[in-house]
């Protein structure tokens, strides 16, 4: 891997500008340079990952592990290929058998919490989350824990969205499961996810991982890191949408349960019940979303082209320079959530501004084609500890650069004289 650039207008080796060219959004016509700052959301697709798709519905569509016709073999080689792909973007050890499609990150926490937890917990069980969680790994937690009557136990932050880990050895004492967030989608928060893993590891746990946020953003290798099991989505990686995955330890995932049932998930089917497929097939029934699968696999390789290192240093240096020109101009008319050293955080920041409510400030921001995400950012009781109702988030990626701060500032600056 190439040594990072410390230039905030390139990523490694390669200018913003040219990356900017094979994404087809940019060309959109528009009054302004188009700023578009909610990657953290949804990020854009590059032409190599459009024209990956196209191929597949122009030339080679058949469905998967069906039929013996060259197209369907060439269908089931590259729906396959990009699943190895993408085991190895995450340094899986066995990414043929380790890496599970679905349709986004929240449906691989929900099979976790239905395939693992249904297997392992019962009405005695605790599990451990953190109080920074999106909701797609709090809320498949609280359904089970419904249907079983576990415990669940939260893992506080503090005033600079710092995890607290003061009490992480009584909250980890007799649990199962510590699930948590690698980046904060609010806060930003950078979590000590092999640290966490350890102590999880220590306490007999299974350390279970949203990487929504952190595998678009910074080198993951969930072997290092000491994860158990690990949610990604690919819409937030340059990927189409409808795509996402969950990878887990060959032994865990031969030990959970089918989530769905349906076609391709079974070796047999009796009438009087089923077999089902070995892993990671017996986890996606019916027709996957193989056009998507291969986009992603498309999107991995530009990612890998680029570098992950250089990547996590481009978001690095656009948030250090956001956060002090905001410093700069507003002082403390705008609040910026989350860690005040951006070593700490990922690419994004949630900004409150004083007297104007984040939806109205993200409306001004579109007068001026700078695209910014407004509401509770599917965390609400992590809002409601901050004692507010939403925030703005500006969230970067390799195609932003400095002259998109600059526009955010401006704009900033023009909204907040708008409802002065």
């Amino acid at each position: 891997m190439s040594t990072p650039s410390t230039s905030n207008d390139s990523v490694g080796n390669v200018s913003v500008d040219e990356i900017r060219k094979d994404f087809p959004i940019f060309d959109r016509p528009a009054d302004n340079r188009l700023v578009y700052l909610d990657s953290g959301a949804s990020s854009q697709r590059p032409r190599q990952v459009l024209e990956a798709m196209d191929r597949y519905y122009s030339t080679t569509h058949a469905n998967v592990h069906r039929g013996v016709y060259r197209i369907a073999e060439e269908a089931t080689r590259l729906y396959e290929q990009a699943r190895v792909e993408l085991g190895e973007f995450i340094g899986a050890p066995n990414p043929e058998r380790e890496i599970v499609f679905t349709k986004n990150a929240t449906e691989a926490l929900n099979l976790v919490s239905q395939g693992l937890g249904r297997k392992i917990l019962t009405k005695d069980s605790a599990i451990v989350l953190t109080e920074m969680e999106h909701h797609a790994n709090l809320v498949p937690w609280m359904i089970l824990k419904e249907q079983i009557g576990f415990e669940i136990r939260y893992i506080p932050f503090d005033s600079q969205g710092i995890l607290d880990l003061t009490d992480l050895d009584r909250l980890l004492d007799g649990a199962s499961i510590l699930g948590v967030t690698m980046i904060g989608n609010v806060l930003g928060t950078i979590n000590p996810v092999a640290d966490l893993a350890r102590a999880a590891h220590s306490a007999g746990a299974l350390l279970v991982a949203d990487g929504a946020q952190h595998v678009p953003h910074m080198p993951t290798n969930v072997e290092e890191l000491g994860i158990d099991l690990m949610a990604l989505t690919g819409h937030k990686m340059l990927g189409p949408t409808g795509i996402g995955a969950l990878w887990a330890k060959e032994s865990i995932l031969d030990l959970m349960m089918p989530f769905l049932g349906g076609g391709d998930m079974i070796e047999d089917v009796r009438l009087g019940g089923y077999s089902p497929n070995v892993i990671p097939y017996k986890f996606e029934a019916g027709t996957p979303p193989i056009a998507e699968a291969i986009g992603l696999g498309e999107a991995v390789r530009y990612l890998k082209g680029i570098g992950m290192e250089n990547i996590h240093q481009h978001d690095h240096v656009l948030v250090e320079y956001a956060m002090m020109r905001i410093a700069e101009r507003f002082g403390s008319t705008i609040k910026i959530h989350g860690p005040q050293d951006p070593a700490l955080r990922g690419g994004l920041l949630s900004i409150e501004m004083e007297g104007v409510h984040p939806h109205d400030l993200s409306q001004v921001l579109d007068e001026y084609d700078v695209c910014v995400r407004a509401g509770h950012h599917c965390a609400k009781p992590l809002m409601k500890k901050l004692g507010v109702g939403a925030t703005a988030r500006a969230s970067f990626y390799l195609y932003n650069d400095t002259k998109d701060v600059d526009a955010l500032i401006e704009a900033l600056a023009k909204a907040q004289a708008f409802f002065a």
